[in-house]
């Protein structure tokens, strides 16, 4: 059986327009998938940065459970390191050891002292591209826990609290700090149920005394972008110096929120909202 030239003519042409509209469909699932791995929006912008989370006195790494989970879900990567309580210059030399270690943009959150904390560890560090405090301290360098607070009135926190003597290996001794079980959920807390707070009274990690009157050498907050989150209740921290940090260090966002001191716990989605936010600005490229 013979085929006529017209009927070549017309399977070429099918052939030619299967082949066309399948490259077309190969070319928007290319595009789809590219907008999808790119920044906030769609567009290419930078890399997803990861973040690392400090925690601040009498609390672990465990505090920021409800936060990272809500991270992860949003497909970032976070690390959250022990914070060893042992004072500004041990503290923040083994944080920034660690930070050497995480490839790519960081967006490092500290709560509460754990803003101490990464103001000094991010100091010099490239990688390190936002800062996000919450309900935290944000000294200058020379200024100490102890010089900055003294500017506000006192926190209830600060009649709350006990110290206790410790020995060290080597025979040296020291002091550490603890909040009064009895007291924590009122001063720490008071947004938690007391079946909560009683569990965080009972498995508090002290801080060393010494940690209130050591002064910063450094203060990333002041080339860093700075994103502050305030407790309109916070009993351990004035909120009126939460407030006057934001201020001095030109906050690129500040989010004032109804919680106590520890919002990372009881309200880890506004948390999560204002850490995201500083993730996204940056892979904006703002």
């Amino acid at each position: 059986m013979r085929i006529s030239r017209e009927s070549l003519r017309i399977v070429h042409t099918a052939r030619w327009a299967a082949a066309l509209l399948a490259v077309s469909g190969i070319t928007s699932a290319l595009t789809v998938e590219r907008a999808q791995a790119g920044g906030p929006s769609g567009d290419p912008g930078r890399e997803k940065p990861t973040i690392v989370l400090v925690h601040g006195a009498f609390a672990d790494a465990s505090s920021w459970n409800g936060v990272v989970q809500r991270l992860q879900q949003n497909g970032y990567t976070v690390d959250a390191p022990a914070n060893p309580l042992r004072g500004i210059p041990q503290d923040s030399a083994y944080l920034a050891s660690f930070l050497k270690s995480v490839k790519g943009p960081i967006v490092l959150v500290g709560h509460s002292y754990g803003g101490e904390v990464i103001s000094q560890a991010a100091a010099g560090n490239d990688n390190v591209k936002a800062l996000v405090y919450i309900n935290a301290i944000m000294p200058d360098s020379g200024e100490s826990f102890a010089s900055l607070s003294a500017k506000f009135p006192a926190a209830p926190l600060t009649k709350a609290l006990k110290q206790v003597p410790f020995s060290n290996g080597d025979g040296t001794t020291g002091t550490d700090v603890y909040v009064q079980a009895d007291k924590l959920h009122q001063v720490f807390a008071a947004d938690l149920p007391t079946s909560q707070t009683n569990l965080m009274g009972a498995t508090q990690r002290p801080i060393a005394l010494s940690a209130f009157a050591d002064k910063l050498t450094g203060a990333a907050w002041r080339n860093k972008p700075v994103y502050v989150l305030v407790g309109r209740q916070d009993q351990a921290i004035n909120p009126a110096l939460e407030l006057f940090e934001a201020k001095r260090a030109n906050a690129r966002k500040t989010v004032e929120i109804n919680s106590s001191h520890v919002s990372l716990v009881s309200h880890p989605q506004e948390v999560k909202n204002l850490i995201v936010d500083a993730a996204e600005d940056y892979m904006r490229k703002k």
